[in-house]
């Protein structure tokens, strides 16, 4: 049977600061330079406290008081043996903090530890110990240093790329909601279908995003847009969102591209902060669909409609069309109407 690990790992807290360790001493240590709390393997016959207890006490001299079981975290590697870990909070303690054979200790404001060389996923613990989210179990997988897997409670977190300005990947992958926290740029594809008309030149088909949607619910948005999921590309993202939300299925050659698209917003919604930044491939498809017979996916897309160009600018324009669109986005597809998107009337 394969190796198994059982630790255990604490944050010790303040108001506004956690206690962290900076992994820096011990050689050929798999955390080495990562920035993390105290903790370590449990000892033949300890349970999850006793380990706790000896554990802070050996690395930072301080006896716990009182603390708090917040959850089981899961890592998989394909380095290292399976870990189970035994993830606790601590306010109340008593000693002096005094050296640690494993590194440097340091108290870390809780609003900067994003900073710091850490791993992907306890970014995500750390988010769930500062929403004070109830016992939760979690699963983190890796590739090397790579999060490749991430499982809340059972459901699939899903992970996204984060990219440069030219849309090229930086090889790091992070929970979308962490993206959507953060403001670190991740990709999009935007795929708008357009037909010509006697007006403007020509409609647009928008959808109406559901009233379930974590952001912008039941506005008017792009024909079919979608995060891509890390390891995905572009193109193969737009076809896929094409088929999931509209019942559209195309070949990635019918799509034309139009541009890059840099977008940021930032808002809130339900009481949490929105701060969304991502490069957007744009495409146009072009070949005749009858809005009234679309497929839709009801969790995404509650309805669509087609409307003159000109008119959905000026409807922006007026606040008489609930949106989430970008006008220079309407705007290079106006460029590229006028340049020969025009030749598909």
């Amino acid at each position: 049977m394969p190796h198994t690990n059982f630790t255990t790992l604490c944050y010790i807290e303040t108001e506004d600061s956690y206690l962290m360790l900076h992994r820096v001493k011990k050689e050929g240590d798999m955390n080495r330079d990562k920035w993390l709390g105290v903790g370590g393997h449990f000892e033949k016959g300890e349970s999850p406290e006793e380990c706790l207890l000896r554990e802070v006490k050996e690395e930072t001299g301080l006896t716990l008081l009182r603390w708090c079981f917040r959850g089981l975290v899961t890592f998989v590697s394909d380095r290292w043996p399976e870990e189970y870990m035994c993830l606790y909070t601590a306010d109340r303690y008593e000693g002096t903090i005094g050296d640690c054979r494993e590194g440097q200790l340091e108290w870390v404001k809780k609003d900067q530890i994003r900073e710091l060389s850490l791993w992907e996923g306890d970014l995500i613990f750390f988010e769930l110990l500062q929403n004070n989210q109830p016992f939760f179990s979690l699963k983190l997988c890796y590739k090397g240093e790579r999060l490749t897997q991430a499982v809340l409670d059972g459901s699939s977190l899903e992970l996204l790329d984060e990219r440069d300005a030219d849309g090229s990947v930086t090889g790091r992958a992070r929970a979308r909601f962490l993206m959507h926290r953060y403001g670190d740029l991740h990709g999009t594809s935007h795929v708008w279908i357009v037909r010509s008309n006697d007006k403007s030149g020509f409609d647009l088909l928008l959808q109406k995003r559901s009233e379930e949607k974590d952001a912008f619910p039941g506005c008017y948005d792009i024909s079919s847009a979608g995060h891509i999921p890390a390891g995905d590309d572009y193109l193969e993202s737009a076809v896929r969102e094409l088929e999931e939300e509209l019942g559209i299925t195309v070949r990635p050659e019918e799509l034309t591209f139009v541009g890059l698209h840099d977008e940021t917003d930032i808002a809130e919604f339900y009481g949490k902060p929105f701060h969304n930044h991502e490069i957007c491939r744009v495409y146009v498809y072009t070949r005749p669909i009858e809005a009234d017979r679309l497929k839709l996916q009801k969790e995404e897309v509650e309805s669509v409609m087609w409307i003159d160009y000109d008119e959905c600018l000026s409807r922006i324009e007026n606040h008489t069309l609930k949106n989430c669109l970008n006008v220079k986005e309407l705007q290079m597809l106006k460029t590229w109407w006028t340049e020969g998107g025009r030749k598909f009337r």
